[in-house]
């Protein structure tokens, strides 16, 4: 269109699909369309323009106005995937007003390098929207993936919050989208939450291109990140919480035993083991005090992450520990972090849950 002589002013999702229909039950069909908005690209005397820009200019230029596009679009309630398109448009007018855009050496800088430029931009905006009062280049690539992944999946939610939709719906409460009894529509097993065969995909999705393209914007690889995300064919799967265990208290099994009752109490039903990767806490009779803590991740999002799984445990005196003692509190973009993913998980998941227990012993512990 470009190359026709379009200038390419807009670009906005329009919901012309109907939710009902037998495409789109159980399964991640597309409910909008995206829409572009062209003008000629024309003189005053009406014709044809070929203007050549300047690649300094150009990008001189695209920061303001994604900084101008995204509040706007949030306030009117336009966020995740349909703002990045949204974006997109606004965007490709800085690029196709011109007929070509040159480097300083002449060369011709083509609309996939610039789109590149332009993922860019639009992810380091909209960190800078989840972060309201941090600064988002303080964060490690997975901390600021997991916003991004999250905040891309925040859309197209009905009135209780969910999404309505089946891209990134959670359909147990441990934040997985599974078939009945833990099997898949092919009957296979799955392996921690995650599907191994057929069509359905645990945890929270994102189409792979997709996926790739906010990783691409905020200088991370899905590849690089397998701790992380998995990608299985045309998906990339966040990994849900517990099933990151294995990784974050670095144990072979990958299992985090949930805190046993105390003796005459009989164990609520349906309680299940998380992952046992905690060691167990010391026998000391009456009055007995966990003693058990695990080091600190790497990254601001592991030790959030280790905090989620020990609250989840149980293990309220070892997270205190982790917090205080070892100074995985002490860090103000752990409890930025832990505020922001709380306001983005699924209402509902565990992963929820947990980070909102973690939040709730800030103030008690001090911080």
């Amino acid at each position: 269109m470009i190359d026709a002589g379009w200038v390419i002013t807009g670009s906005w999702p329009i919901d012309t699909e109907r939710p009902g229909r037998l495409r789109a039950q159980d399964s991640a069909a597309l409910s909008s369309s995206i829409h572009l908005v062209c003008r000629p690209r024309e003189n005053p005397d009406g014709s044809l323009s070929e203007e050549i820009g300047d690649w300094r200019d150009v990008l001189a230029e695209l920061p303001r106005r994604i900084h101008e596009w995204i509040p706007r679009l949030a306030e009117e309630g336009v966020v995740g995937a349909d703002a990045i398109f949204a974006c997109l448009g606004p965007a490709l007018e800085i690029f196709s007003r011109y007929s070509s855009v040159e480097k300083a050496s002449g060369e011709e800088v083509t609309l996939k390098e610039y789109l590149e430029h332009v993922w860019a931009a639009v992810a380091k905006e909209a960190l800078n929207m989840i972060f309201a009062e941090a600064d988002a280049t303080g964060y490690e690539e997975d901390a600021r993936l997991t916003a991004m992944w999250f905040w891309t999946l925040n859309t197209d939610k009905d009135e209780g919050g969910r999404r309505k939709d089946e891209v990134g719906r959670m359909k147990d409460e441990g934040g997985r989208m599974n078939a009945e009894e833990g099997e898949d529509e092919t009957g296979e097993e799955e392996e921690g939450g995650v599907s191994r065969k057929g069509s359905k995909i645990g945890g929270f999705t994102l189409e792979y291109d997709a996926a790739r393209k906010i990783a691409q914007g905020l200088g991370a690889h899905l590849e690089q990140l397998t701790h992380l995300v998995e990608v299985r064919g045309d998906k990339a799967l966040l990994l849900p919480v517990a099933e990151r265990a294995k990784h974050l208290f670095a144990k072979s099994d990958g299992k985090v035993a949930a805190k046993e009752p105390a003796k005459g109490k009989k164990k609520a039903e349906g309680q299940q083991l998380l992952f046992d990767v905690i060691p167990e806490a010391e026998e000391g009779g009456r009055g007995t005090t966990d003693r058990s803590t695990p080091s600190l991740g790497q990254t601001t999002l592991d030790r959030l992450h280790q905090s989620m799984l020990l609250f989840a445990a149980g293990r309220g005196e070892a997270l205190r520990r982790f917090l205080v003692e070892q100074g995985a509190g002490a860090d103000t973009r752990f409890w930025s972090l832990a505020q922001s993913l709380s306001a983005l998980y699924p209402t509902g998941t565990d992963e929820k849950r947990w980070v909102d227990g973690v939040l709730a012993r800030k103030k008690g512990l001090g911080f």
